[in-house]
This record gives C-alpha cells, structure tokens and sequence, in this order.
C-alpha cells in the first residue's frame, strides 16, 4: 500500500522491548545517556558552551539547573554523572531529610578514601528544602566532599538560599524547540530498543507539529502524547499504526498552560501584562490577561496592577485611565468570573491604546530619593498652620495670600525652598495642555522673584 506524501515517519518493525524497559513510561526509556544523545539546550551544551567545556573536562563543581517541567534537568544530571564517571546520588526535595543528606555526605568521603571516585549529589526540587537542610550542604560542597547538582522549576534567586547559590554555578534551561521536539519523536520512533520501533508506526506530519506545538517545549509532555497515540490507536489491515491528526489531537484533549499562581509563571506573565500595556500593544496585553485567567489568577491581582499602571504609565496623559482601572475593580467584585473577564479587557484595552506619561512616576521617585537623602526642608512660615491661638505670634500664616482672591485663580507665592523642580510634564495626550498651563505658571513664579517680590524670595516679614 502506497504511503501519502504527508508522512513524517514510518517506523521500521523489530523485536520489541525487554520486560523492563517496557514497563517504564516512554519518556523515562528514552533519556539520553550521554551528551551526544541530549536533545536542546544548544545554549549552555553547544560546541565551545561554558557548561559543556567543563563537563567534557570533568570540572563540574556545583550546579543549579533552572527551567520549567519537561526540558532535561534531571536528565542533564544524569548525563553528567555518566560522562563525569562520578558516583551519582539522588535525593529529592520533597521526601528527603537533614539525616539523609549526612548520610550520603559521610558515604562519599568513605567513597572517596576507599575508590578514589568523587560523589555527585543531586537534589531533585531543591527548593523544596528548607533553610536547614539547604544550610547542611554548605560545608561539605566547600571541603569538596560532595559535587552538588539542584534542579528547580522556581527561580533559584527566590527560592534557593543566598548562600547555596553564591556557591553554585546557576544554568537556566529553555523549553525545547518545535523542532528539538520533532527531532526527538523521529528519534523515538527509528529506536528498536527503547523508543516505538518495534511497532511499525506512521506519524503524519500535521500530527507531528500538532505535538511538537502543544506540548509547550514539554518532551516528557510530548513522548507522554505520541505513546498515548500509539498505544490507543489500532493497525490498518497492513498492520501499519496510522497516527494522524485526529489521533494526535484525542491524544491532547487540552493544551495545558504553564501557569503557577505563585511562582515564575505568575510574575512573569503579570511583567509580560504590564510591559505590553506600557508599549501600547492591546493584542499582546489581551493575550497575558487571557493567560492568566485561564491559570486561575486572582482578579484583585490583575486589577491592582491594572490601577498601578494607569498612573505609572500613563498618569496625567489621560487621567481617565485610573478611573477606568478603578471602576474595573469595582465592578469585578460584583460580577465575578466568567463575565468579569469582559471588564477586565474592557480596562487593559483603554490602558493599552491611552496616551503615555510617567512623569508621576519619575516626580515622586525623585522627592522621595531626596528625602531619602536627607534633603528636609522646613515649611515656610506663611504656608504654616495658623488655626490656633498663638500661631500669628510665632508668625505662621502671616504674609500668606489665597490665590482663588485673584482674578486667574494663581499667585506667585513661595510653597518650598530651594526651587528644585519635581514634576516635568510630556507633550502626550492631555498631559500637553497640562504643560503649556504649568509654563505660564512657571514664567509668573519666575518673573516675580526677579522684581524681588516677597512671597517668591524670602519670607514675609511679621512686623
């Protein structure tokens, strides 16, 4: 029977899996054992690459691998400790214990006297260890008793002690490529041993990069997903196991979004929010807002970040936007999800497409920098309060002049010493005519100290 043109492999028949290899999941069977077989990472493990130099000369000290589910952590740790000819210990995150991390410590220095072979450790979630078993590390990574690998889905920065990192080398893992992931099932599909050629299998092209675009740079989601497919899928009456694209798509109901709500996902995506809205990109800001809806994130989140960013990034260029943001976050709390989901686009959209200023931003950074600094300046004494008995004796509020009992409604009038200028305004949107007003005032101010008048100058006189 003729192929169609659309193939993307047909795998050859063989002899099948051993009892145990077949046992295990597909993605488990198929972990490379060495750097010639890794998929991805092409950053860190490429020809000439820091990371690769010092596992080739068997320089590895203490490593902290970063990255999301499914990219090769673990299986990078495993790889090193073959190509290293180290011992190699595993201990989890999760289940292990201070105990258990001496135990392994002290059965590597006797390793050491009595093989002369050094001991890698890795520890699988390292973030799950708290500040005492993380604490026990430190003097056997320093003596060199151990060789330490920690792999982490949360940023090592956050989650890892200070102490622990400043001792590890920290890689940041990348999800694998559509085509690392097409590259890998081709490779599956041709391995008799431990991947699917023992069964003769045609996986089409639009399944292919129906997998390879779904699984989110995920290969363990992505062998999971190709074995599924053809393990429930039956042989044509050639005993050829068609994987098409209706047998990928049953084999991933959903794609599932990367979405922890309380770790890098969530504040990278909330960054991802803001940052677009502050660009002027209404597609891109619509799509992180659905990103994190559809992650389950808290709506007092997103409208808390939507107020702060109507007056950060656009501020005075149209002060409506905080009254959007604000009328956002008070009708999310009536409606609820789903329907909320409309208000909440309805006020990343205004903010998205409204004029930009963060002149707010920067004038109140610079006075609080200055009082930081130490620059206290005192009140003038006609701007002092002067509603109680005694205060004209002391001569507070004296010299002091309404300027609503002026026909403009302005005065030149001195309200703070040393002239420093805070507040500088753009030309974008109504913040424009906000400039053009504060010029005029700001001539007035200026042409007035230099007539000398009182009020601008010095303080006014109590006699």
């Amino acid at each position: 029977m003729p192929e169609s043109s659309d193939d993307f492999f047909t795998a050859p028949a063989s002899s099948g899996l051993g009892r145990g290899l077949q046992a295990l999941p597909l993605a488990a069977r198929m972990r490379p054992r060495c750097l010639a077989e890794y998929i991805g990472q092409d950053h860190l493990l490429g020809p000439g690459k820091l990371l690769r130099r010092a596992i080739e000369a068997d320089r590895v000290t203490s490593l902290i691998l970063y990255g999301p589910p499914g990219v090769g952590k673990t299986t990078l740790a495993q790889v090193i400790g073959r190509e290293t000819r180290s011992r190699f210990v595993v201990l989890s995150g999760v289940e292990s214990s201070v105990a258990d991390i001496r135990r392994e410590a002290e059965a590597a220095r006797l390793w050491s006297s009595s093989q002369g072979q050094s001991t890698i450790l890795f520890v699988d979630e390292i973030h799950r260890f708290n500040k005492a078993q993380q604490d026990v590390l430190l003097p056997h990574l320093e003596n060199g008793t151990l060789r330490f690998i920690g792999a982490t889905t949360h940023n090592p920065y956050f989650y890892v002690n200070s102490p622990l990192v400043s001792r590890s080398q920290v890689f940041t893992l990348e999800p694998l490529s559509q085509s690392d992931l097409m590259e890998l099932m081709l490779r599956t599909l041709a391995d008799e041993q431990r991947g699917l050629g023992a069964t003769r299998i045609r996986l089409d092209a639009a399944a292919a990069e129906h997998l390879a675009r779904v699984s989110d740079g995920d290969a363990r989601k992505c062998l999971g997903a190709l074995e599924l497919a053809a393990l429930s899928t039956s042989p044509n009456s050639d005993g050829l196991v068609v994987i098409d694209l209706s047998a990928a798509e049953q084999s991933v109901q959903q794609k599932a979004v990367v979405y922890d709500a309380d770790g890098d996902a969530h504040y990278d995506t909330a960054s991802a929010f803001i940052k677009s809205i502050r660009g002027s990109d209404p597609d891109a800001a619509i799509y992180w807002l659905a990103k994190m809806l559809h992650g389950g994130e808290d709506l007092r989140f997103i409208t808390r970040r939507l107020m702060i960013a109507a007056s950060e990034d656009i501020g005075l260029a149209d002060s409506n936007a905080l009254r959007v943001a604000v009328a956002a976050q008070q009708a999310v709390e009536v409606v609820g999800m789903p329907e909320a989901a409309l208000i909440l686009a309805h006020a990343a959209l205004y903010l998205a497409t409204a004029p930009k200023s963060n002149s707010a931003t920067r004038a109140i950074g610079a006075a609080m920098e200055d009082v930081r600094q130490g620059r206290s300046l005192p009140v003038p004494k006609h701007l002092r309060d002067a509603h109680y008995q005694g205060a004209k004796a002391m001569g507070h509020g004296v010299g002091y002049q309404n300027p609503h009992d002026h026909p403009d409604g302005t005065l030149p009038q001195r309200y703070m010493e040393g002239g420093r200028r805070y507040y500088e305004p753009t030309s974008h949107g109504l913040e424009g005519r906000i400039a053009e007003r504060l010029e005029h005032f700001r001539r007035l101010w200026s042409g007035a100290a230099a007539e000398g008048a009182v009020s601008v100058s010095s303080p006014p006189s109590t006699q």
